[in-house]
Order: C-alpha cells, then structure tokens, then sequence
C-alpha cells in the first residue's frame, strides 16, 4: 500500500470522525434565550469552540487509523486484491 493511499484512509477517517464530533457540546441560540439580530440563524451555536473539535477530530482518527492499519497489515479483514 502506497503513501497516498494511506494519507487518503487517513482523511477519510479524518472528516468521518470530524462530522461525528462537530455536533457534540453546541448550545444554540435559541436554546441560550439569545436573540439574532442582523439575519442571524437561531441554530447557530453560541461557541462552535472548532480549535478543540479538530484537535479532539485528530486524536480520534489518528487512533481509528492505527486499527484500520493493523487490521490491514496483518490481513485481520480479507481484502480483495486489486490490479496494481
């Protein structure tokens, strides 16, 4: 397996992982009681805190991708055999 595919599991894994955990902990403006002004969305989180969800995305797909590699190198899971 080539370095590009293994960069390209990663990010897989990576946005997988990153759609998971950008929902978690978000109070939205209407669940605060703030009022939007200016077009704003009510379901806008009040502090969307992203520096913490990509690191915590990070940590998480770094340690899916790790087991999706062992399982991979040491044939845990048949995969088929494609021309290369």
């Amino acid at each position: 397996m080539g370095p590009l595919t293994i960069t390209a599991i990663f990010i897989i894994i990576w946005w997988t992982a990153f759609f998971v955990v950008l929902p978690l902990g978000n109070q939205s403006h209407r669940e605060a009681g703030i009022e939007t002004t200016d077009g704003g969305d009510p379901g806008a989180p009040v502090e969307p805190n992203l520096k913490k969800k990509l690191l915590t995305t990070t940590y998480i797909a770094a340690g899916i991708w790790v087991l999706v590699m062992i399982i991979i190198q040491f044939g845990l899971i048949p995969l088929p055999e494609f021309p290369g």
